[in-house]
């Protein structure tokens, strides 16, 4: 019982130091996004991109926003990849 228990703590400190990780946000301004269709093709691009936790895909403002740990991944990879699935990208810079 008392391994049982020690397992189970360390399991939970496991996933509260993983979901401490702070993440930071990057706004992508995205050229040719024309439908929802688009957005899926964004979203599946990001999967593969290690250290993305989040992705919301805005087609009409033509943006793309990402939440990620900028320990795995940074701003330039993160371009890249919506680049690459076929929507020209570059992050916003400042107050824009």
């Amino acid at each position: 019982m008392r391994k049982w228990i020690l397992a189970l703590v360390a399991a939970l400190s496991i996933g509260a130091a993983l979901a401490a990780t702070p993440a930071t946000v990057v706004v992508l301004d995205a050229e040719n996004m024309t439908c929802p269709a688009c957005g899926i093709t964004i979203k599946k691009a990001l999967e593969k991109v290690l250290g993305v936790a989040e992705t919301k895909v805005d087609t009409r403002a033509e943006t793309v926003t990402v939440a990620f740990d900028s320990s795995q991944t940074d701003i330039s990879a993160i371009a890249r990849a919506v680049t690459e699935a076929g929507f020209p990208a570059k992050a916003r810079t400042g107050g824009e």
